[in-house]
Order: structure tokens, then C-alpha cells, then sequence
């Protein structure tokens, strides 16, 4: 099922917890690699630490980190990563229907995974190194 048809189930207009769990829930069931250990890292929104998120991560074998103090300074690769895919991909603009928001993330999403190379991969992209069996530490 393509990425747009899945963005489309869990879209709204809000971050509750109840729609984080989904778009965990999603991750999950459409996660590739069952065996890797997953840190799931966020600042303190309410919605992370909410019972219902928390105990889908944990039943899940998902180990929580959580900034300190809820500054983004704490988290800065995600708040790069965040900026680089608003800045780059255009998601920084308005859209006007779910339907724009799902193929502007769907399409950002996969420039990024796919044909995007990162410096801190070595000029790899995500999707090739995820791929590899082995993926030797320097």
C-alpha cells in the first residue's frame, strides 16, 4: 500500500495522543526490520507521555528518551532532520486538503529515504544504509 493510502488513515488537524498512537501503531506494522532495538526520542509533549502512547511503545519493546526540559536544543538531529524536511521538501508551506498534505509528505518522505544523501551516512541515503546486513561502526 503506498505511503499516501497509510498517511490518509492517520491524518488530522491535531496532535492528540490518540492520533500519535495510530501513527505509532503504523510505524510498527509497517516497520521492515522486527529485530532491531528502536529509542523512540521526543521532547515532552503531553501527547508522548500520555498512558495510552507509552504503553503501545513499551508492549512494543520501544525505549522511551525524552528531552530534559522539552528544549528542542536537546534533540537536535530531529529538529534537523524536522527543518531540513520542511526547508527542502517544501512542507513549510500551506496546503490547503489531507489529500495535498499526504502526497507533499508522501513525496518528501521518499526524496529523503531514497535519493537524498547524508553527510553523517558517509553520502549514503537512509534507505541504503537501513538496507545493509551490517552496517560497520566508526
Amino acid at each position: 500500500m503506498p505511503l499516501a493510502a497509510r498517511l490518509s488513515d492517520i491524518l488530522d488537524d491535531n496532535m492528540e495522543a490518540s492520533n500519535m498512537v495510530k501513527a505509532l501503531k503504523m510505524a510498527l506494522k509497517n516497520r521492515k526490520d522486527k529485530q532491531s532495538e528502536i529509542i523512540h526520542h521526543s521532547d515532552r509533549g503531553s501527547q508522548y507521555c500520555s498512558q495510552d502512547y507509552v504503553e503501545v511503545a513499551v508492549n512494543n519493546g520501544i525505549k522511551i528518551s525524552m528531552t530534559e526540559n522539552g528544549d528542542p536544543y536537546e534533540n537536535a538531529l530531529a529538529e534537523r532532520m524536522n527543518r531540513t524536511i520542511k526547508e527542502e521538501f517544501g512542507l513549510d508551506s500551506i496546503v490547503k486538503t489531507k489529500a495535498q498534505v499526504s502526497q507533499v509528505v508522501e513525496e518528501s518522505v521518499e526524496l529523503y529515504n531514497h535519493y537524498r544523501p547524508h553527510l553523517a551516512l558517509k553520502m549514503k541515503t537512509p534507505n541504503h544504509v537501513h538496507s545493509q546486513t551490517k552496517i560497520p561502526i566508526t
